[in-house]
């Protein structure tokens, strides 16, 4: 068959390969119970009785105690965040080495990225992208009680183009919203320094002290938007996770419209992590061991929480378009 389409937690995914769909399997990011559907098929089925799918898959592994993550689906955002962080915290207990041991790993990169004064710059920008969706990829995985492994920190190369695009357009949108503000008030600034300071007789200083005062009031503006518009592009590279078909532009725009009405829950969810993080600086940095994979479990908990609740026997009509 050629192009499947998936429903996972009650989202549905798609157009994607067989050769994706067989990737997703294996990092256990679609699971036997997930539906699936494809060109020629009369209904959606469980992705486990579909013949050969799963060949050479292996096992997905179930966290202990019957209460996995994989019992986690989306309820459109409902989950208070103080239970998103204790789901987090389940899903690590007993797995913090592997998770602790994928965020050194990368933070060795990082660091050895920027050992090279000349080209540790443009080697960042361009690798940052791919590097970052495949530390999405692993976390998913991670939480979904799939085979989460350490390689996969370099997964997102597999999908460069997207991710790199991806990193450089929210890098570029964050940018505009930040400095859009601050020229802006800048001109405002001008023009109201110009009338006060012609009707104090000092234009000159007039315009400088306008321009000034402009400014100030811009920054504190394009800080506040630059943040709504960070937090407005929060799923883009979750999206290229979960979906490498849709592409940079739609995956910034399908976050955008996602994060509608639930930036708010995000930011304070964001506060609690930055009170844990002072709270590591008295311990010289050694407990951002522990917070980095906390934060990273909470944040794909939350992303995965926000897909809309869907129950696996309702059977939606396939989305041929």
């Amino acid at each position: 068959m050629g192009q499947w389409h998936c429903l996972i937690g009650g989202q549905q995914y798609g157009p994607v390969s067989e050769e994706d769909l067989r990737a997703w399997i294996r990092q256990g990011r679609v699971r036997p119970a997930d539906m699936v559907w494809s060109d020629g098929m009369a209904d959606w089925v469980p992705a486990g009785s579909v013949p050969g799918l799963f060949a050479g898959a292996g096992p997905v592994p179930v966290q202990a105690g019957g209460t996995g993550p994989s019992t986690w689906f989306g309820t459109g955002g409902q989950t208070p965040n103080w239970e998103l962080n204790t789901q987090a915290r389940e899903i690590l207990r007993g797995r913090w080495g592997l998770a602790v041991g994928f965020c050194v790993l990368l933070f060795l990169i990082q660091i050895g990225i920027q050992m090279f004064p000349y080209v540790g710059g443009i080697a960042g920008l361009i690798l940052s992208g791919p590097l970052q969706l495949g530390v999405v990829i692993f976390f998913l995985t991670f939480i979904r009680a799939g085979r989460a492994e350490i390689g996969m920190l370099f997964a997102g190369f597999k999908n460069f183009g997207s991710a790199l695009a991806a990193y450089l357009l929210v890098l570029l949108f964050v940018l505009l919203w930040v400095l859009a503000p601050v020229a802006g008030g800048a001109v405002i600034g001008l023009a109201l320094g110009a009338v006060f300071g012609g009707i104090a007789g000092s234009p000159v200083e007039g315009l400088a002290a306008g321009a000034l005062v402009g400014a100030m009031i811009g920054n504190i503006f394009g800080l506040v938007l630059g943040i709504l518009a960070q937090m407005s592009y929060f799923q883009t590279f979750y999206l290229l996770a979960d979906n490498p078909s849709i592409g940079a532009m739609g995956a910034i725009r399908t976050s955008r419209d996602i994060m509608a009405g639930h930036r708010g829950r995000l930011f304070c969810l964001g506060l609690r992590y930055f009170c844990w993080s002072l709270l590591c600086l008295l311990t010289f940095g050694i407990g951002f061991l522990f917070l980095v994979p906390y934060m990273s479990v909470g944040y794909a908990r939350f992303y995965d929480d926000l897909q809309p609740t869907v129950g696996v026997g309702e059977n939606p009509t396939p989305n041929n378009g």
